[in-house]
C-alpha cells in the first residue's frame, strides 16, 4: 500500500519522468542518434500510409499488394546474412549515411514520377526492391550502433524513449499521409520523405564527429583493421554460436519467423484493404487508425521505460505479443469505427512491450563487437519467410475473403505465442 501511494505521489511521478528522460541529459550521442532516426521515421511513416493506398488505387488487388511487400522484403532478407559482417567491419555511421543518401534518392525519384504521372507498377517494384536492400543494411547497422550508444546506465530508458518517440512521430505521419492522399498528391508525401532523410543525414553526420572526438581516430582505425582481418565464414559461425548459447534468443527468433508472417501479413496487406476497400473509409480514417497503434505503443513504451528493472520479462514479452494478436483478431469481428481504432491501439501496446524487452535483452546478452552479426541474423530469420507470407496472405484473402483471413492468421499467431510459452527457458527468462 505504501509503495503504491509512493508511485502515485508527485515525487514518484517526478522520479519516473526523470528516469524516462535521463538519456537526453546524460548522452549527446544518444540524442543525435535518437534524433536522426526519429526524423527519418517521420518521413517513412507518411510513405507507409501512402504506398498501399497508391497500390490499391492502381490495382485494387490484395495479391498485388502482397507481391509488392514481397518485392520489398526479398532483397532485405537476402542481404542480411552479409550485412552483419559488413556492419562489424565498416564504420557503422558511414553505413547509416550511405543508406540515407540512397533512400533520399529513391524517394525523390518517386516524388517526381508521381507529379509527372509516370509512376507505373514496374518502376514502383524496382524502387521497393532497392529500398528493401538499403533497409537490410541500415537496420543491423543502426541496431549495432544503438547497442554501443545505449550504455547500461541509460539502457532501459533509452530503449523506451527511442520507441515512444518513434510512435509519437507515427501519430503525425499516418494522418498526414492520409490527408495528403485525400487532398493533394502522393508525390508530396514522397517528397516529404526525401527531405526527412536529408535532415536525418545531418544528424548522423554530427554524431560521427562527436564519436570521433571521444574515441579518437587512431583507435577507430585500429578497430576497423582488426575487424577487417576476420574471415567471412568464421564471422558467420560466430554469430550462430552466440545465438545458440542463449535459448531465449534462438527460440524467440525461430518463433517470430512464423509469428511475423501472421501479424505482419495482416498489418501490411490486409489492414489497408480493411479500411479502404472493405469498409470504404476515407484515407484519413486509415491514417488515424495507424496513428492509434502508435498511441498504444507510446503508452506501452512509457509504462515499461518508467521502471529500471522488470521481473518475469520472458512471460511479459510473450503476453504482449499475445495481446497484439488478440487485437488483430478483433479487427475481423468489430465493425464500429471507434472499435477498430481502439483495437489498433491495443495492438500497438502489446507489440511494443515485446519489442522493448527483446531489444533490451539483445543489448544485454550480445557483445558489442559481434552485435552487427547477431542483429543481422535476428532480422534475417525473423523476416526470412515474410516474402512468401505476404504472397500467401494476399492470395488467401483473394480466395477466402479478407475478414476470414485476418481472423485465421491472427488466431494462428496467438497459438504459436502460447506454444512458445510452454518452453521453460522462455517463460522463466528474467
Amino acid at each position: 500500500m505504501d509503495t503504491q501511494n509512493s508511485a502515485l505521489s508527485p515525487e514518484g511521478r517526478h522520479s519516473a519522468w526523470a528516469t524516462f528522460t535521463s538519456p537526453l541529459k546524460q548522452s549527446k550521442a544518444f540524442t543525435l542518434l535518437w534524433l536522426g532516426h526519429w526524423i527519418a521515421m517521420l518521413g517513412s511513416s507518411v510513405t507507409t500510409v501512402i504506398l498501399p493506398l497508391v497500390i490499391y488505387s492502381l490495382t485494387g488487388s490484395t495479391t498485388i499488394m502482397g507481391l509488392a511487400m514481397t518485392v520489398y522484403m526479398l532483397p532485405n532478407v537476402l542481404i542480411l546474412p552479409f550485412a552483419g559482417m559488413i556492419v562489424d567491419r565498416i564504420d557503422r555511421i558511414r553505413l547509416l549515411l550511405f543508406t540515407n543518401v540512397a533512400r533520399f534518392g529513391l524517394m525523390f525519384v518517386a516524388s517526381v514520377l508521381m507529379f509527372t504521372d509516370g509512376m507505373k507498377l514496374p518502376f514502383l517494384f524496382v524502387g521497393l526492391a532497392l529500398y528493401g536492400l538499403m533497409d537490410g543494411i541500415f537496420n543491423p547497422a543502426y541496431s549495432a550502433l544503438r547497442a554501443q550508444v545505449f550504455t547500461p546506465d541509460i539502457r532501459n530508458a533509452a530503449n523506451a524513449l527511442s520507441q515512444i518517440s518513434i510512435q509519437a512521430v507515427r501519430l503525425l505521419g499516418p494522418p498526414l499521409g492520409g490527408f495528403i492522399v485525400s487532398f493533394s498528391s502522393p508525390g508530396v508525401g514522397f517528397g516529404l520523405d526525401s527531405i526527412a532523410y536529408l535532415v536525418s543525414f545531418a544528424c548522423f553526420w554530427m554524431l560521427s564527429a562527436h564519436l570521433a572526438s571521444i574515441i579518437g581516430k587512431r583507435q577507430a582505425d585500429s578497430e576497423q583493421e582488426d575487424q577487417g582481418g576476420q574471415h567471412f565464414l568464421k564471422d558467420f559461425i560466430a554469430g550462430f554460436a552466440i545465438l545458440r548459447s542463449h535459448p531465449w534468443l534462438w527460440i524467440t527468433i525461430l518463433a517470430f519467423s512464423f509469428i511475423n508472417i501472421c501479424y505482419s501479413g495482416i498489418i501490411a496487406v490486409l489492414i489497408p484493404w480493411l479500411f479502404k476497400v472493405h469498409h470504404g473509409y476515407n484515407p484519413v480514417v486509415y491514417g488515424i487508425a495507424m496513428a492509434s497503434s502508435g498511441i498504444g505503443a507510446m503508452l506501452g513504451a512509457f509504462v515499461y521505460g518508467s521502471r529500471k528493472h522488470w521481473k518475469h520479462r520472458g512471460l511479459l514479452a510473450y503476453l504482449g505479443a499475445f495481446v497484439s494478436g488478440l487485437a488483430l483478431l478483433l479487427l475481423s469481428i468489430v465493425t464500429w469505427m471507434p472499435g477498430l481504432i481502439m483495437s489498433m491501439m491495443l495492438e500497438g501496446f502489446g507489440i511494443m512491450i515485446f519489442a522493448i524487452i527483446w531489444e533490451t535483452s539483445l543489448q544485454e546478452l550480445v557483445p558489442a563487437e559481434s552485435f552487427g552479426r547477431v542483429a543481422s541474423l535476428d532480422l534475417m530469420f525473423s523476416f526470412a519467410l515474410l516474402p512468401v507470407g505476404y504472397l500467401a496472405v494476399g492470395a488467401v484473402a483473394d480466395k477466402l475473403g479478407g475478414i476470414l483471413t485476418i481472423g485465421m492468421f491472427a488466431a494462428i499467431g496467438m497459438c504459436i505465442v502460447l506454444g512458445v510459452l510452454i518452453v521453460p527457458h522462455i517463460r522463466r527468462f528474467q
